[in-house]
């Protein structure tokens, strides 16, 4: 590699954000926001009843029967992570690209991060037998491997693991007496929801999963934080929420009450958040299927997205034209794409990828646009390919890629 991360350029202040769904917040949801704004008291560390009851439903429904006492909330996922991490202990475990944000946490408690390969039909789930040889020489070197994160639907590669690799992953995993945390934040995003299988570990092997989901992914907006874990309703279970509540206390960790009240009313799923959540889907899979086109139509590489607002492209078959632009690795990559197409485009290394690997994720998320464009996007508007933001959006990505597969189609023959 040619440098490390440079000064400015940092992957923790600097790293990408989540994005919101380009759509205008359901009025409903905002209602109860509004009506909930005079609570100034605080509710309880890990999370008030009625949030709790609604979490353990809201799993119930999706086959995974929970009991409110199995449940924590926090002010966002990277607090639950936190605090899991802490409690758990030992060296952490995690696919190689994963979301940015798993890994800073565990380096700020001083524990050993170590990136696992994925396999090649999927990312967010490590290939089960690199996961074996990592977790072998971690040993051999004097490590503690003790928790493996994971995401059956992941950010950033926007892909959802097939059962049959996840199964093995999870084998593997709990044979070497690693504990799983399973982010489940985009589960419910799935582009094809009748044509895509997704298992969640803590289907496959309950007693050694904590299910991880931030309701930024589905159903509230990213700036009212709030996130919900399930916790192994066993002895073990019951031990490692309490290790994650005197955490969270100390964090001071806490979900704001009227945020808590609007969580508790999205997880029950009325109509409205669920209209909202379909239409946010129907909105990111349109733009994502026609990315994914324009990229590799270009040469890049690209596994087609399933889920989210993002799709992972590799840009080393147009390595060439890029060298021409004075792009050389991930990171003068990032700086290019995101001066030409005006919006971050964050590089591989933000999600563990190595420096040298001309990586990027492509958001489908911040869309340009004033607010009556927003609305323009609602159930009754039309096809999102047809939105003036979305169309100028998509152009400036086919005009930034079409300039590179041009520059390739006249290198010379080797």
């Amino acid at each position: 590699m040619r440098r490390t991360v440079p000064e400015g350029h940092g992957p923790v202040r600097f790293g990408p954000p989540l994005s919101d769904d380009g759509l205008p917040v359901p009025a409903e949801l905002s209602a109860v926001l509004a009506a909930a704004a005079d609570r100034t008291g605080q509710d309880p560390v890990g999370g008030a009843p009625a949030l709790l009851d609604a979490a353990a439903g809201h799993w119930d429904r999706r086959g995974l029967p929970t009991g409110p006492g199995d449940v924590v909330a926090a002010p966002g996922a990277p607090p639950l992570l936190l605090a899991l991490t802490a409690a758990l202990g030992g060296d952490v475990l995690v696919p190689r690209p994963c979301a940015a944000w798993w890994a800073p946490y565990a380096r700020l408690l001083g524990r050993p991060v170590f990136h696992v390969a994925t396999p090649a039909e999927c990312g967010g789930v490590p290939d089960p037998y690199a996961l074996l040889e990592t977790v072998r020489r971690v040993r051999a070197e004097g490590g503690d491997p003790r928790l493996l994160v994971l995401s059956v639907a992941d950010d950033p590669t926007g892909t959802v693991a097939p059962p049959e690799v996840l199964h093995e992953t999870v084998e593997a995993a709990v044979g070497e007496g690693l504990h799983l945390v399973s982010d489940e934040t985009w589960r419910d995003t799935l582009h094809d929801p009748h044509g895509t299988v997704l298992i969640s570990p803590a289907e496959m092997l309950p007693e050694h999963v904590t299910v991880v989901t931030d309701l930024a992914g589905a159903l509230l907006p990213p700036g009212w934080p709030a996130a919900v874990a399930r916790l192994p309703g066993t002895a073990a279970g019951n031990r490692l929420h309490a290790r994650v509540l005197d955490v969270l206390t100390a964090l001071g960790a806490r979900v704001a009450a009227p945020v808590a009240v609007t969580a508790a009313y999205a997880l029950t799923e009325p109509e409205p958040v669920v209209a909202h959540r379909s239409a946010a889907v129907r909105l990111h899979a349109r733009v994502a299927a026609a990315a994914h086109a324009v990229v590799t139509g270009a040469g890049a590489l690209s596994l087609p997205p399933r889920a989210g607002r993002h799709l992972y492209a590799d840009l080393g078959p147009l390595r060439l034209a890029l060298a021409e632009r004075g792009v050389g690795d991930a990171q003068e990559l990032e700086d290019h794409l995101t001066a030409r197409l005006g919006r971050p485009v964050p590089g591989g290394h933000r999600f563990g990828d190595d420096l040298a690997a001309l990586r990027v994720r492509l958001s489908t998320g911040p869309l340009p646009g004033a607010a009556d464009e927003r609305h323009a996007a609602c159930p009754t508007g039309p096809d999102p390919l047809e939105l003036p933001q979305v169309h100028r959006a998509l152009n400036d990505l086919k005009s930034v890629f079409d300039d590179l597969h041009d520059d390739r189609r006249w290198e010379p023959s080797r």
